[in-house]
């Protein structure tokens, strides 16, 4: 007998992801979360829920889960939290409800990410004095200096080479991501889970024509002897995501299909290889499980990353992102974690898999895997 407590997710929806500076640019991250919130709780007819979580990474503050809930038309009464775990914001936001959901404290939360790089502040540290200039940083620091705070790029062609992940296979990974994404696409894989924002209905990245053979063309885009190129790395982009989640006991009264939520893991690893943070995480919930998954939505920062990463966990990356991940569509930071929950929810609710396994990697060398199963 399952627990009444045990969390589902019941709906699934996300925007379009844009490019930075793109078709999304105008939208701030309370304008971009606000239409999926919506949508969510209009796919299964439920009015009220307890409390809206968000992850996000570079808005402007202000609490913008709240800003959107009222944007959304949820009422005064939802209070809305947002929470920072970096490119595992979204995923760890839908932990975080899933989680009050099991403590007994509500019934039904929406949960998920929103980032807005068009529309992000400009950032910059307080200056020492009135004669000094403020000085502008484009992140915050993951780890303290003597820890190693590499940035992503540097980091991901580190973690590769280590791992021996050879430049051919990161463009052959980075060409199927892409086309499986174009051919998602072309067909309508992803029409049931995107909602309109401002007359856009589509994902703006996906190539067409990305073979590997092109991608080899193209030169190392972070350190003078690495294999991360602008081609098999993901894009800076505008999107959000969110997931509607109520306990079990809520399900069967509704009679929702959903994703029940099997095991929930988050690790830590050498901020200095922070692409493998995931790893440690999908290690434990693989093995915990009681039959492998049927489907994996891994998210794909760098391809070296990536594929160093599925090795170290020791899942076929062929099965990884069967209609392409963030090197094509694209990695809004703190959306990012949830579009894999969308993502499943698709191939899973409305498609004919059972189980399935959704994980990022973090700034900082952090890492968060679930793993769900389908209930009809």
């Amino acid at each position: 007998m399952t627990d009444p407590r045990t969390p589902v997710v019941v709906a699934a929806r996300r925007t379009p992801v844009g490019e930075a500076g793109g078709v999304l640019r105008n939208h701030t991250v309370d304008q971009l979360a606000a239409p999926p919130l919506t949508k969510a709780l209009e796919d299964v007819g439920i009015e009220a829920v307890t409390d809206v979580v968000l992850g996000n990474a570079l808005g402007p503050g202000g609490n913008p889960a709240r800003v959107a809930a009222l944007r959304a038309g949820l009422g005064h009464a939802v209070p809305g939290m947002t929470l920072d775990r970096q490119c595992a914001s979204g995923l760890s936001a839908i932990v975080t409800a899933a989680s009050m959901i099991r403590a007994g404290v509500g019934d039904a939360y929406l949960a998920g990410g929103v980032e807005s790089p068009s529309t992000a502040p400009w950032r910059a540290w307080r200056p020492r004095s009135a004669a000094e200039p403020p000085r502008f940083y484009t992140r915050a620091p993951f780890a303290p200096p003597q820890h190693g705070d590499p940035d992503m790029g540097p980091a991901a062609d580190l973690v590769a080479a280590e791992a021996g992940i050879s430049r051919e296979r990161q463009d052959e990974f980075a060409a199927r991501s892409h086309a499986r994404a174009v051919e998602a696409r072309r067909t309508g894989r992803f029409d049931a889970e995107l909602v309109e924002v401002g007359g856009t209905t589509t994902d703006e990245r996906p190539r067409e024509r990305f073979t590997a053979e092109r991608l080899a063309r193209l030169r190392p885009a972070f350190t003078a002897d690495g294999t991360a190129t602008a081609g098999n790395s993901c894009g800076i982009n505008d999107g959000a995501a969110v997931v509607l989640l109520v306990s079990e006991a809520y399900r069967r009264r509704r009679g929702l299909p959903g994703l029940r939520l099997v095991d929930a893991r988050t690790s830590g690893v050498d901020p200095n290889r922070l692409g493998l943070g995931a790893a440690p995480a999908m290690r434990e919930v693989l093995e915990r499980g009681e039959s492998a998954p049927s489907v994996v939505e891994f998210n794909e920062a760098f391809a070296g990353q990536a594929l160093a990463c599925l090795d170290a966990a020791g899942i076929d990356e062929h099965r990884v992102s069967p209609d392409g991940g963030a090197i094509a569509l694209g990695h809004p930071w703190g959306a990012s974690g949830a579009i894999l929950v969308v993502r499943l929810f698709d191939r899973m609710v409305r498609g004919d898999h059972s189980t399935g396994l959704s994980a990022v990697s973090s700034g900082g060398g952090l890492g968060v895997a679930t793993m769900w199963e389908r209930v009809l």
